[in-house]
């Protein structure tokens, strides 16, 4: 019994230790403060994003007790865009054309209400102009959009296409469109739905230094945003009134190299696509921790565009916590390659409460290493190895002489 009593003292003692060990794999923390209830959330300072690792795998919460370190589950919101588009279903009753242009009249059979059509045509390179309507008995007819742009360019430098009729929400049973256009329109296909998404959650950033050069026929913007943050979102504010549609490339700092010449950045691509005058140059793209961003204008033969500067945004990032024990909690970061936790809490999300009160977070702090004790070897002067050997070899020696001289 006493022997059993030793062992589970003993296992006791080594958990504990290797619970208290856990906070020291990380290389920051941040103390968490105003825990009443069960579940909080906290949103990340921007502090804590210059040594979050690039994936946030290595995000932990512990909370340390007298004898033990407690694991915390959490949730990783991130305030992104949600979709909800709901497909409505409509049926073609007509098509037909006069001298205004080329008319195609839907109907919808249910009372619900639409804020989306999307058209895809076969044709290439058009740029049209197009009037939508409403109706409830095809007699009165009420304006939707006027004088609604729609174009497709496709050539060697461009391919470019906006063909999406957004407006606010309708309700109608009948629904006409009118293509402007002296060439017949092949719309090969045609999408209503309702769109109900929910908008991003963003934190705006103070850009540091903004930087335009054009050369080679191109324009590139470097921006600087003063520290680590995670962006998701670029507005390129520019002057020109008159059509382009110039292709660009949006990319990050992610390593750099020293050479001969002095320093070499490597940049990530994050997202492409078409500069133009229909839509608002805004560029919307997954999250990326990073400092340091580019953007990369294809001008071709044409002038640069004026651009007046730049808007950068992040998605605000919080955490859902559990808690269920009273103890001094600590928000832990920066280790390499920590593996993604996995909780019972990212499986039901359903039993989340949806009004969580926010928790405060104090500085961060440099977790300090126990510094492992250097053990000096026992001889540390190579002479007094050498002596030893050689006074082992000579007795050696002895002794096999006198054992031969027995024989």
């Amino acid at each position: 019994m006493n022997t059993k009593i030793k062992f589970l003292f003993f296992f006791g003692c080594l958990c504990s230790t290797l619970a208290f060990a856990q906070l020291d794999t990380y290389g920051y923390k941040m103390e968490v403060s105003g825990i009443t209830e069960q579940w909080h959330k906290m949103t990340l300072p921007d502090a804590a994003f210059e040594k979050i690792s690039s994936d946030m795998n290595d995000l932990r919460i512990y909370g340390i007790t007298p004898n033990d370190t407690i694991e915390v589950p959490y949730l990783l919101l991130v305030g992104t865009e949600k979709k909800g588009r709901k497909k409505i279903d409509f049926k073609l009753l007509n098509a037909s054309s006069n001298a205004n242009g080329h008319y195609f009249t839907y109907e919808i059979p249910t009372t619900e209400a639409i804020n989306e059509i999307q058209l895809d045509f076969e044709n290439e390179n058009f740029d049209w102009k197009i009037r939508l309507e409403g109706s409830h008995n095809q007699q009165e007819w009420f304006t939707i959009l006027k004088e609604y742009r729609i174009l497709s360019i496709k050539n060697q430098q461009t391919d470019y296409s906006y063909a999406d009729l957004n407006f606010a929400n309708s309700k109608y049973r009948f629904y006409r469109l009118l293509v402007k256009s002296s060439k017949k329109p092949a719309l090969s296909t045609a999408k209503i739905s309702l769109d109900a998404k929910i908008d991003a959650n963003y934190r705006n950033y103070g850009i540091a230094y903004t930087n335009i050069k054009n050369e080679n026929k191109q324009t590139l913007i470097d921006i600087d945003l003063k520290k680590r943050l995670p962006v998701s979102f670029l507005k390129i504010n520019i002057s020109d009134t008159f059509d382009y549609y110039r292709p660009y490339t949006i990319s990050y700092r992610s390593d750099s190299v020293a050479t001969e010449k002095g320093m070499k950045y490597m940049y990530t691509n994050i997202r492409s696509g078409t500069l133009n005058p229909i839509e608002k140059n805004e560029l919307r793209f997954t999250n990326t921790l990073a400092r340091k961003l580019r953007v990369t204008v294809q001008n071709y033969d044409n002038q640069p565009l004026n651009i007046e500067g730049v808007e950068a945004k992040g998605n605000v990032h919080e955490l859902a916590v559990r808690f269920t024990e009273p103890a001094d909690y600590y928000l832990a970061y920066e280790k390499t390659n920590a593996r993604k936790p996995q909780y019972d809490i990212s499986r039901a999300t359903s039993k989340i409460p949806n009004n969580l009160s926010d928790l405060t977070l104090g500085k961060a702090q440099v977790i300090l290493k126990k510094e492992t004790p250097v053990i000096s070897p026992l001889f540390e002067n190579k002479m007094w190895l050498w002596a030893i050997m050689g006074t082992v070899i000579l007795v050696l020696g002895v002794f096999t002489l006198k054992m031969m001289r027995k024989k």
